[in-house]
């Protein structure tokens, strides 16, 4: 990534439909200058709290004001020493913080963060909040959730996509704050291309909204719609918890930007063109060597295989020398630029002609409530999104079901209250009889 790629970004956060607290933290940290960045990049955060309202809002806002404070002033050799020594301080802030008040015992957060600079992309993560990269037509899961769920999937005695007990999704195994020591997975550095879309969120919105229908609306909209539109989708589906948004996108490089000194490495490989120009010219000569032994020329042959295989002998060692310099790191720490899951992130008519429903149905009940709300902007939104679904233009028709949903949701967020409301009357009512 370049410093002249400009970044776009939007962040939201919303307490959803059952809950009365938002215990969802988020911090975004732009290097100052070009020198900042080249030494860190661009820093974006997540956490999630647990533990109880108060107790899982302090964790969380420990977490996002420890993690920039630390890592900007990281001495580390490299951005992925620095990540993983901020989040640490953030782990050791928290659980100090829980041993000094009973009613803080063991609280604590997850935590996805995101460093963007000349290195690439380079995650840090403890916890089920996630961080996903959407690249054309591919939305990818960048991080592993660390939940009972996904832990039997990796020991083999879950299957991927078999349900398991119900408890299983929400048990995690790994947070920041309730043991004195975390294990913290770093992922990366992945290449960023321009017109690279990052996503970072808690599992509020993932409870909700499936990975391919992240990927579309990411992949259409602006950053700032896309992260309306994501949140508004979760609630008006439920809303069972906080829901936070970061959407990231990597700008364009100008054509007359001068070519830079370096580049970071590739996901599958620390090699170039030239590497691989060499290998082919190593089998060439290889197989050159053989074809000349079986036409029982076999000095010339020998001389051809001895330089191929001396050649593939010092093609494969400088390989592996370049892969274990882009993730030379503590030994301690998790390691890895994977990609954990993958789904398509083209627009179908499927979802768009279901979120047109949706959109419908949420209509029907705010005439039948009778919500106030600006009807004029609604209808003319509706409109022109009935106009692009039969044009099957995807990103115009989600960007008007946005601005439909929009000023819908104030009188959907009411409307849940009150019932919860009314539901926590009739509980007293009953518990009384």
């Amino acid at each position: 990534m370049r410093w002249e790629q400009k970044v776009q970004y939007a962040t939201l956060s919303d307490v959803g439909m059952r809950r009365r607290n938002n215990q969802d933290s988020f911090t975004v940290q732009l290097s100052a200058d070009q020198e900042q960045w080249s030494q860190f990049g661009h820093l974006f955060v997540v956490c999630d709290g647990m533990g109880g309202h108060a107790v899982g809002e302090l964790a969380s806002k420990i977490g996002v004001d420890t993690i920039p404070l630390t890592f900007f002033k990281s001495r580390a050799a490299g951005v992925s020493a620095a990540l993983s020594e901020a989040i640490e301080a953030a782990n050791r802030a928290i659980h100090e913080r829980g041993t000094q008040n009973r009613d803080f015992n063991r609280m604590g957060t997850t935590c996805v963060a995101i460093v963007l600079g000349p290195h690439g992309a380079v995650l840090g993560h403890v916890g089920d909040s996630r961080a996903y990269r959407v690249r054309g037509d591919r939305i990818e899961q960048l991080t592993f959730d660390h939940s009972l769920e996904w832990e039997l999937q990796r020991a083999g005695r879950l299957k991927p996509g078999e349900a398991g007990l119900p408890e299983t999704k929400h048990v995690i195994t790994r947070s920041l704050g309730p043991e004195p020591v975390v294990q913290i997975d770093i992922n990366g550095p992945h290449v960023v291309l321009p017109d690279d879309r990052f996503v970072l969120c808690s599992d509020g919105l993932t409870g909700h909204v499936s990975d391919p229908e992240i990927g579309m609306i990411v992949r259409e909209l602006a950053p700032a719609e896309a992260a309306r539109l994501l949140v508004n989708l979760a609630n008006l589906r439920g809303g069972n918890d906080n829901i936070t948004v970061i959407v990231i996108q990597a700008g364009a490089v100008a054509a007359d930007t001068p070519a830079s000194g370096s580049s970071p490495p590739e996901d599958s490989a620390a090699v170039g063109p030239f590497w691989w120009l060499g290998f082919w010219l190593a089998v060439l000569v290889f197989g050159l060597g053989a074809t000349l032994v079986i036409s029982r020329q076999t000095v010339a042959g020998g001389a051809f295989l001895g330089t191929g295989i001396l050649g593939l002998a010092f093609l494969a060692g400088y390989w592996r020398r370049m892969r274990k310099q882009t993730s030379a790191l503590d030994p301690d720490e998790t390691v890895q630029a994977s990609v954990y899951r993958a789904a398509s992130a083209r627009t179908t008519m499927d979802f768009l002609n279901g979120l047109m429903k949706l959109t419908g149905e949420l209509r029907n009940l705010a005439v039948e409530q009778k919500w106030s709300a600006n009807w004029n902007a609604h209808e003319a939104a509706m409109n022109l999104a009935r106009q692009a679904l039969s044009r099957k233009q995807a990103a115009k028709t989600l960007s008007e079901l946005g601005k439909a949903i929009e000023p819908l949701m104030p009188g959907l967020h009411s409307f849940r209250r009150k019932a919860r409301q009314e539901a926590g009357r009739d509980q007293d009512q009953s518990d009384a009889d």
